[in-house]
């Protein structure tokens, strides 16, 4: 029998093992890379660096600091960017967009971690300079991480929620010790999504205020010339300290990037046909196929390109606020998103450009959709199976095609079958309960593109006596109405991921239901939704999350709380022919950081 002294001497030498310091953490299972790799697999690592790329957005700006909360409204782009790169600040590790949720190291060299995701350390890449040649350093890291915690707009100043102290290690590590805030997800997010500032170059008295001076970062770029809500432009740093790591190889390739600013996107779309802007993403299949006849398309000198990602479709569409009493009838929500009839829409407003979405991560190996429920989906619902509707528990769930016309009366037949379940009948022409009350409701919409789809699904509803009333309004009072749940029925997107996690909290969580300014507008408030979000955060195999996601998926499906509505296959980017890219696209699509400019080669 072991002694206790031996037992725990065996246990500390387990957890060192276990505690090797690595090259790179993934969400789930082990990185993809070798502690060996020379570079990302979809990037040119043989390209050379120059020329330069104006990018356009629609916006403003008046500040230069994008972590605090003065500079959500008035973003200066390419500071900290998830689509153009990170060109000034950087994190400690750097995501790779081939992999589902894989962190390498950056301003981190190496990171210890054990397997159970109590602690997380830093072990800083002692190569790493800020941009006036100082030395980033363990102070640096701590000073970040307080400093947005106290001054930093969200998420930057949650960052610390989940962590019960954090520590210096020697003189160029940091160590977090997590509490029972964190999940399995959090060392990722503190890894690759909090920015590391210099403690030396700031004033934490006004870190909070609006400037334009001209910050100091340990990035790629410095900040050349500024002109405040106009223009920004960045140029690169000959002497950036990782340009030849194995997480930055092949990107960070132009010697200029400008970011354009413009009013409206028509004025953006102008500049671009002039050659003014050098790369356009387009969203509208309606403009991709009737608006790029411009004679710069028809010389060659602007290119028109389309990939089809790995990645989920995400879900778009109508949603219930199911605050209101009669959203609550889940027999009726699910008639009401029978009415919908995509065929007409697709092919009437959109040129038969979009797929029908049927999952939130259609597209994708965490979907429902095909596949029935396997054991560990069984064995974490329990009783909540009795909440799945049969067809979404076996995978064969398919929301009904029509015959295009806006009044099919088989799919017509199946919504009234579901109004009757629900205890509605049609009277005098009118969708009425048991009292006689007429069924009626507002959506509203933010845009003239969402008014087009509303009055749409008004024509629908009409055909079963719905009254649908629609009211557009203005951006301010769209952001507002939103943030205090003042709807009946809007229309969002929920966007997916191979990696889903601590968004799903702010989408579907009952501790979000009730809260101003959250993303859960159809005010889910059920805890075994709440019981799948927390499988997910906690799955420690890929085979357990991929379960827990799906089962995720169909609860929400057979809740019919979103009407779904499509999406695209495909992304599109029209840009300059001197703008090139690699030949291999990454899981997640157009990745802008490792393009460049053909006249360097």
């Amino acid at each position: 029998m072991l002694t206790a002294l031996a037992a725990c001497t065996i246990g500390l030498a387990a957890a060192s093992v276990e505690a090797a310091p690595v090259h790179g953490i993934a969400m789930h299972g082990e990185p993809a890379l070798p502690a060996d790799y020379t570079h990302f697999p979809y990037v040119n690592p043989a390209v050379k660096k120059g020329g330069r790329i104006a990018y356009g957005v629609v916006g403003t700006f008046d500040n230069l600091n994008p972590f605090i909360l003065k500079s959500m409204r008035t973003t200066a782009r390419g500071m900290w960017d998830p689509e153009f790169g990170n060109l000034v600040y950087e994190s400690l590790m750097q995501r790779s967009r081939d992999e589902a949720f894989t962190m390498y190291g950056l301003l981190a060299e190496t990171v210890v971690m054990d397997d159970d995701r109590t602690f997380i350390q830093f072990n800083l890449n002692p190569k790493a300079r800020w941009a006036d040649g100082e030395k980033v350093t363990a102070d640096d890291v701590i000073f970040s991480f307080e400093l947005l915690r106290d001054k930093g707009r969200t998420p930057f100043n949650r960052r610390l929620d989940g962590v019960e102290k954090m520590e210096k290690v020697g003189e160029n590590s940091v160590r977090l010790t997590f509490n029972d805030k964190a999940d399995r997800e959090t060392p990722l997010l503190i890894a690759g999504y909090s920015p590391i500032l210099p403690k030396h170059a700031i004033d934490v008295e006004t870190f909070d205020r609006t400037s334009l001076s001209l910050p100091i970062g340990s990035g790629p770029y410095k900040v050349k010339a500024v002109r405040p809500g106009e223009r920004i432009v960045y140029e690169r740093n000959p002497d950036y300290w990782a340009k030849d790591l194995p997480s930055k190889v092949g990107f960070d390739n132009y010697d200029e990037i400008s970011v354009e600013y413009f009013l409206q996107d028509n004025s953006l779309f102008e500049a671009f046909k002039k050659g003014e802007i050098d790369l356009y993403q387009e969203g509208s299949p309606t403009k991709w196929v009737r608006n790029y006849n411009f004679p710069a398309i028809a010389s060659g000198d602007i290119v028109k390109d389309a990939v089809s990602p790995k990645t989920p479709s995400g879900m778009f569409g109508f949603v219930f606020n199911t605050r209101r009493p009669v959203f609550q009838n889940k027999e009726l929500r699910k008639a009401l998103t029978l009415v919908f009839d995509f065929e007409w829409v697709n092919r009437s407003l959109f040129e038969n450009a979009y797929k029908r979405t049927q999952s939130f991560w259609q597209n994708s190996d965490l979907s429902s959709m095909g596949v029935p429920a396997d054991d560990r989906e069984r064995a974490v619902a329990g009783a909540a199976l009795e909440k799945i509707e049969p067809d979404i528990l076996a995978g064969t769930h398919l929301l009904p095609t029509t015959d295009g016309s806006g009044r099919d009366r088989k799919v017509l037949r199946l919504a009234m079958d579901s109004f009757i379940e629900a205890g509605y009948a049609i009277k005098g022409g009118q969708m009425v309960d048991a009292n006689g009350t007429p069924l009626t409701f507002e959506i509203m919409t933010q845009n003239a593109d969402q008014e087009k789809l509303a009055l749409a699904y008004q024509r629908f509803l009409a055909a079963l006596g719905v009254k649908a009333g629609i009211r557009t309004v203005d951006d301010s009072q769209y952001q507002s109405r939103s943030q205090t749940f003042d709807y009946d029925v809007i229309i969002k997107s929920f966007p997916s991921s191979l990696s889903p996690g601590r968004d799903q909290i702010s989408y579907w969580s009952s501790t979000t239901s009730d809260f101003p300014g959250s993303s859960n507008f159809a005010g889910v408030a059920d805890l075994d939704v709440d019981r799948f979000i927390d499988a997910m955060l906690n799955a420690r195999s890929a085979e357990d999350f991929r379960s827990a996601v799906r089962l995720h998926d169909r609860m929400l499906l057979s809740g019919y709380y979103v009407v779904p509505l499509y999406h695209l296959g495909e992304q599109w980017v029209a840009h300059s022919k001197r703008i090139q890219r690699p030949e291999k696209t990454p899981l997640y699509g157009f990745q802008f950081p490792v393009w460049w400019d053909a006249r360097a080669q």
